[in-house]
């Protein structure tokens, strides 16, 4: 029999990867090593536990809803600090998605759909960004500080339904400005 349970999960990857390998592989490696660390220790932090790694993403797994997105805000200015002394166009930025849903128990693994709306999610995420499911939103509003931004029902590939998303704004994720002010 199939173990099913409730989990927060929390998707995670390098936005622009391949365009930072294509410029300085070896570089860009060392980065994302001291980047995976850093998202360790945080993870360890929250009490998230990491399910599932593939290539520049990372699957992990808590208890609360509420974790999650605090170790998301937590990883997201984190990882804005480390960045911050490379220039705009060549900064290793995270996207993240958060989902609460069913789950699949597979050995140390979750599959179902629980996991993949998250996934989908953190491909809306912006690059420094944080992507919510309304699941997820309803049972954080009260216990953090954040502004949640409705991006409506979204269709996500390979999900039947439509998933209500919220984006949670952070200076991670604002979008530089632009190099001349007559772009403004």
């Amino acid at each position: 029999m199939v173990q099913r349970r409730l989990a927060t999960v929390l998707a995670c990857d390098v936005s622009g990867f391949s365009r930072l390998m294509g410029r300085d592989d070896e570089g860009t490696l060392r980065r994302f090593e001291r980047h995976q660390s850093l998202i360790a220790q945080v993870l360890a932090q929250h009490g998230g536990r990491p399910f599932g790694a593939a290539g520049d993403s990372l699957l992990a797994e808590f208890e609360s809803p509420v974790a999650a997105v605090r170790c998301a805000v937590d990883m997201q200015l984190a990882l804005h600090d480390v960045e911050s002394a490379q220039i705009e166009g060549e900064r290793m930025r995270w996207r993240i998605g958060i989902n609460l849903g069913d789950v699949m128990v597979e050995g140390d693994r979750l599959v179902g759909d629980g996991v993949n709306v998250a996934v989908r999610l953190e491909s809306l995420a912006r690059p420094g960004g944080i992507c919510l499911s309304a699941s997820v939103a309803e049972h954080v509003r009260e216990h953090v500080q954040l502004d949640f931004e409705d991006l409506g029902r979204q269709r996500l590939k390979n999900i039947a339904r439509p998933v209500q998303a919220f984006r949670i704004p952070l200076p991670s994720d604002l979008d530089p400005a632009p190099p001349y002010r007559g772009l403004l």
